[in-house]
C-alpha cells in the first residue's frame, strides 16, 4: 500500500534580501522504487517550480545531489523513500557555500583543497611523451589506487565531520583520501617531509576527531578512516625519526601492502 510522503524541505535564497530561512512542507504520494531524488522532481514539476537542488547522472557517479536527509548526509538518488519514515525532513549540506534551499557549491571548495594538496602526480619527467610506453604497475597496487580514486567529491564526508563544522581550514577526509592515492602512486616522487608540510598538521591528519562520521556516510563505501590512520602513521613516525631507536623506528614503519617500503 502506498504511502503519503510529509516532505519538509529548507527553503533559502541568499541572493534574495526578501527571503528568510524557513522549512516548506510538500507531500507526495509514493510509489513502489521511488528515490528521494524522484520524489523532489515530482515536487519541482508539479508544486513548485522553484525549488532548488542538483543533480546530472541520477546515477551516484556525480555526488551532485547530496544533501541532509533527516540529519544524515547521503545522496538523494541513492536514497529510496521505503528506507525512510513517511516524514522526511531535508537540510543542504553544512561547511559548503548554500546556492539556495539544497544547492550548495562543493566545486569550489574541492577545487580549493585539491590546490591546497597539489593533487597531482609530481614527476621528474619534463614533459610527456605521448609515444613512450606507459610505465607498468603491478595489478595489486592498482587496484589499492582505483579503490581510492573512487570518490566522487559529493561532500557527504566532509558535512558528517565533526572537525570540518568547526573548522574552515581543515581538509576533510576526502582530501587526505586523495592525497593518500598519491602517496602510494609510485609515479609520484613526494618526499614524505613534503607530504608532511602539505597535511601534517591540525588542518590535515592531526585535526581528525576519529568520530568515523565520514566513512559512516560515504556512499562509495571507501575506507577513509583506513586511509587516515595510514597517513597519520607515516607522519607521526616522520616527526619522530632519530629519535625512536632505530629497530624500534623500522618495526612501526611496517604497515602493510597500502604503505611505500
Amino acid at each position: 500500500m502506498s504511502r503519503k510522503l510529509h516532505i519538509e524541505v529548507f527553503r533559502y535564497n541568499p541572493l534574495d534580501p526578501a527571503s528568510v530561512p524557513h522549512m516548506q512542507s510538500f507531500y507526495v504520494e509514493e510509489y513502489s522504487s521511488m528515490t528521494l531524488f524522484i520524489a523532489l522532481n515530482i515536487i519541482r514539476e508539479q508544486q513548485d517550480p522553484s525549488l532548488q537542488f542538483d543533480f546530472c547522472c541520477r546515477a551516484g557517479i556525480c555526488g551532485s545531489c547530496g544533501m541532509v536527509i533527516n540529519g544524515r548526509p547521503g545522496l538523494a538518488c541513492h536514497t529510496q523513500t521505503r528506507d525512510l519514515p513517511d516524514h522526511i525532513v531535508l537540510h543542504p549540506l553544512p561547511v559548503f557555500k548554500l546556492l539556495g534551499d539544497l544547492s550548495v557549491d562543493t566545486g569550489v571548495w574541492f577545487r580549493e583543497v585539491g590546490r591546497k594538496i597539489e593533487a597531482w602526480v609530481h614527476t621528474q619527467d619534463k614533459a610527456f611523451d605521448p609515444r613512450a610506453e606507459e610505465k607498468r604497475m603491478e595489478n595489486e597496487l592498482a587496484e589499492q589506487i582505483f579503490e581510492l580514486d573512487r570518490c566522487i567529491e559529493c561532500g557527504c564526508c566532509i558535512a558528517a565531520c565533526g572537525t570540518a563544522r568547526m573548522r574552515k581550514d581543515f581538509l576533510g577526509a576526502a582530501t587526505i583520501n586523495r592525497l593518500a592515492r598519491f602517496y602510494i602512486d609510485p609515479r609520484d616522487n613526494r618526499s614524505e617531509d613534503e607530504y608532511y608540510d602539505v597535511i601534517g598538521n591540525d588542518q590535515g591528519v592531526f585535526g581528525c576527531m576519529g568520530l568515523l562520521g565520514c566513512e559512516d556516510v560515504c556512499p562509495k563505501k571507501i575506507p577513509l578512516q583506513d586511509q587516515l590512520g595510514i597517513m597519520r602513521r607515516m607522519l607521526a613516525l616522520k616527526s619522530v625519526k632519530g629519535i625512536l631507536p632505530k629497530a624500534l623506528y623500522e618495526k612501526f614503519k611496517g604497515c602493510g601492502s597500502h604503505c611505500h617500503s
